[in-house]
């Protein structure tokens, strides 16, 4: 099962994937924006948020979840974003989706390439608070602040953080997805070149997109363009949702 939020009751249909470790709620400004123009869909990924579990968390798995919630919600075309892990899974379902099902394509910041592991402190951290008895936002705070030092990446983790009675616990999967977190950072499973309009957007600051990685994304993607948002990082869409969901608009509309 795969869970959706959805904004907005006009204009065409754009699905929106957020990226590891986040929800449909990390998108809920945006997509109140965006609904002036389109039928938003903010979806929690397997093993995130309000969706279903997913053992061997694969591309391919990912895709066809979120392919199957779009024929079940009969999006028979649709625009589709993709942040980081997301974005990776946006790609996959562009290259397994029905012609012409996805009308345009979106990635922001991250490119269809492996990367190396950089998340050991922070399965640490969010393993530690679901141990503990949490009677506290701050109180799982402090327990994060252990192991990881930044305060916006905390408050973004613990987003996560629901509660129940009287305790707090994580809505996410976690042993699901540090079990698949080495096919998390490979890439996505696609064999032929996607025609598909596609827009890379890439954080100033962030090092998910770059010179390097040219060649790969044109070799999969040859009808891409790139923008970039100066003075942003990796979580370029929080830092500057004007300028994000600007460029989306004007890209969507073309």
């Amino acid at each position: 099962m795969v869970h959706a939020k959805k904004y907005g009751e006009s204009g065409p249909a754009l699905v929106i994937i957020h990226g590891l470790f986040g929800n449909a709620d990390n998108w809920h400004s945006i997509a109140q924006s965006l609904a002036e123009h389109f039928t938003v869909y903010c979806l929690d990924l397997p093993n995130h948020g309000a969706s279903s579990p997913l053992e061997d968390a694969t591309y391919p798995k990912m895709a066809s979840a979120i392919l199957a919630w779009a024929n079940a919600a009969k999006l028979t075309s649709f625009y589709l974003l993709g942040h980081s892990m997301g974005g990776k899974v946006a790609m996959q379902m562009a290259a397994m989706a029905k012609p012409n099902q996805i009308k345009k394509l979106i990635i922001a910041d991250i490119s269809p390439v492996d990367y190396q592991p950089g998340h050991t402190e922070i399965f640490k951290g969010l393993k530690a608070v679901n141990e503990a008895d949490i009677q506290s936002r701050k109180q799982a705070d402090t327990i994060l602040s252990q192991f990881e030092p930044s305060l916006p990446i905390r408050q973004f983790l613990l987003k996560n953080l629901t509660k129940k009675d009287n305790n707090f616990s994580l809505v996410i999967s976690l042993d699901n997805i540090a079990n698949s977190y080495a096919t998390i950072l490979k890439k996505p499973e696609i064999s032929a070149p996607i025609d598909t309009p596609t827009l890379f957007i890439k954080g100033e600051k962030s090092n998910y997109i770059i010179a390097d990685y040219q060649n790969a994304i044109m070799a999969l993607f040859p009808n891409a363009e790139f923008k970039m948002i100066p003075g942003t990082g990796h979580w370029l869409h929080a830092e500057k949702p004007a300028a994000f969901t600007g460029l989306v608009k004007r890209f969507l509309s073309k």
